[in-house]
């Protein structure tokens, strides 16, 4: 997995590989939603969303689906479960309903999190394995 490093920009936006998709506040997406870059939700999608880097719903964001990506930072109020492979951090004002599966999980105090975490060593390998299984 790739690392880079994390500059903070007058918004308080993390900025990782340079490129980072934004859902605007006032923003409503019903679907699922594939992002290569970073992604920033300050709208409402309700949905899936898989991003292959980082994802923060920002804290007028609201998403109601399953969240999977390498890492995952909570401002805003999600519904439904996230798959993080790497890092889930969930800030004091983030509202998450479900359930968390995860390498590393921080929570701020005052985020609210109503759900079961499971920690994991190498999640993306250990889903990988479950579904060979199955097809078995």
């Amino acid at each position: 997995m790739a690392k880079f490093s994390e500059k903070r920009d007058k918004d308080n936006n993390t900025v990782g590989n340079g490129i980072i998709n934004i859902v605007a506040s006032g923003t409503k997406i019903v679907g699922k939603v594939t992002v290569e870059s970073d992604f920033r939700l300050d709208g409402e999608i309700e949905g899936d969303i898989f991003g292959k880097n980082k994802v923060v719903i920002g804290e007028k964001g609201y998403l109601k689906g399953t969240l999977t990506c390498a890492n995952a930072e909570i401002l805003g109020k999600v519904t439904g479960d996230i798959n993080a492979t790497n890092s889930l951090t969930l800030r004091s004002t983030a509202e998450l309903n479900g359930n968390v599966e995860a390498k590393s999980l921080v929570i701020e105090m005052d985020a609210v999190f109503n759900g079961v975490c499971t920690m994991r060593k190498n999640v993306q390998k250990d889903s990988e394995t479950e579904q060979q299984q199955k097809s078995e």
